[in-house]
């Protein structure tokens, strides 16, 4: 038997009979030939069926395959320069594995609604093939770049006793004979995780039940989100910086096929290098007021402020030191200026908006425990989190980038729904 090897593996085996499992993406004939597109999960490649070359039933087989059929195939790898990926398989047997029924997803124009309701089959196509590398590449490089620096991975926990962005989006859960709430964010177990680690990174999913239909929100994303001990604002925006510089050069340099098949232009994600723009929140009110936007000093930025200021560079902008009554408890307040947060946004470019949001974290007990006050903040639920402010506490400071937003940004795509394999929307929690 020939030896089974993927697709993305093909140039290896060049003038060698090779055997490819995989579905069949596409097929046309011409005559006395098929020409079939086996995708296998690495890649695709065509594969060419002469009557000449195989016996009568396996050219029958051959014509008469389903899309997305599961078949076998057994043939020589020969160099083509007219296939995309250099190769070809003149193939030598077919062994059907399952003849698929009607594929509901055609080639003709299908609605967002429809391919939602199919997003099993829809994460086939070479569109959602591109976009789930990139994703994997992303990710991958996010992990590297704190593995590589000394961060230990910490793991938070999705049920949490309280709110850590907000009592208005919360997930509550029923939890043996307690309420518990799905995580809006790893923060605050990260800032446990600082005291005992120095610095520390975690990874996973969050939730904020937020009655948002815009393009910019799911009900459930992805962040990873470090904290570091005895690290300032200034630090935590230099790490951010630093950051993001890397995932996008690292993310162009390993993935730039699949960002020019979905037709990104590259030349802009090459513009992303240090140094970062960054503007103070009164810096930012300027820019939009100049834009013709009427706002008020203390109101936070919306989708639509975002994409304003974000227009007006060309790469990623770092906003900081918001009013205070706009951001969580846990932040700062700026010792020169106390109405003001010692935190930061970070924008990208092109309109996509708050990729990162972060900042210096409150350690002083007393004040932490009046912020937790005047918010109506149940204080039993958070006495864990005032031990780190008796046992050694110290300045910290710490950020979570969302994966999706960034990899919209990275990709192009006018909608965060596509950047995860199966999106929970307001609207949406099927398949």
């Amino acid at each position: 038997m020939a030896e089974w090897i993927y697709v993305s593996d093909i140039a290896r085996y060049q003038g060698e009979e090779v055997t490819i499992k995989g579905w069949l993406y596409t097929k046309r004939s011409s005559g006395k030939i098929h020409f079939l597109q086996i995708r296998d999960g690495t890649g695709t490649v065509q594969c060419v069926v002469s009557k000449n070359d195989v016996s009568q039933p396996v050219f029958e087989i051959s014509d008469g395959l389903p899309q997305e059929s599961s078949i076998i195939i057994r043939g020589v790898v020969r160099a083509d320069p007219r296939s995309p990926i250099g190769y070809e398989i003149g193939v030598t047997d077919v062994q059907l594995v399952q003849a698929a029924e009607e594929y509901p997803i055609s080639p003709k124009e299908h609605g967002v609604s429809f391919l939602m309701d199919h997003r099993h089959l829809w994460i086939r196509s070479s569109r959602q093939h591109a976009i789930l590398k990139i994703r994997s590449e992303l990710i991958r490089t996010c992990r590297d770049y704190f593995d590589q620096r000394g961060f230990v991975l910490l793991d938070a926990p999705i049920f949490t006793p309280a709110a850590c962005e907000g009592t208005t989006t919360l997930f509550q859960v029923d939890y043996f004979e307690d309420k518990a709430y799905l995580t809006q964010s790893g923060q605050l177990y990260m800032e446990a995780g600082a005291m005992a680690f120095g610095k520390v990174y975690c990874f996973g999913p969050t939730f904020r039940a937020e009655k948002s239909k815009t393009r910019r929100h799911l009900t459930e994303f992805w962040m990873i989100e470090p904290e570091v001990a005895y690290y300032t604002l200034k630090e935590d925006m230099d790490l951010a910086e630093d950051f993001v510089e890397y995932i996008v050069a690292q993310v162009v340099a390993k993935r730039r096929q699949e960002l020019e098949y979905l037709g990104r232009e590259v030349t802009k994600l090459e513009k992303v290098r240090k140094p970062f723009p960054r503007i103070s929140y009164d810096q930012a009110l300027d820019l939009l007021r100049s834009n013709g936007v009427d706002i008020s000093w203390g109101e936070d930025f919306g989708g639509d402020e975002e994409t304003i200021l974000s227009n007006q560079f060309d790469r990623p902008v770092m906003v900081h030191r918001y009013p205070a009554q706009c951001k969580a408890f846990y932040m700062k307040p700026d010792p020169e200026t106390p109405r003001l947060a010692l935190c930061v946004d970070m924008l990208a470019p092109e309109g996509y908006g708050e990729i990162i949001g972060g900042g210096e974290r409150e350690n002083n007990l007393e004040s932490l425990e009046e912020q937790l006050s005047q918010q109506n903040l149940p204080a039993e639920a958070f006495n864990w989190y005032l031990d780190l402010r008796r046992y050694g506490s110290v300045p910290h400071s710490g950020f979570g980038l969302g994966i999706e937003r960034t990899l919209a940004w990275l990709c192009g795509l006018h909608h965060v729904r596509e950047t995860i394999p199966f999106p929970r929307l307001m609207e949406r929690l099927r398949p």
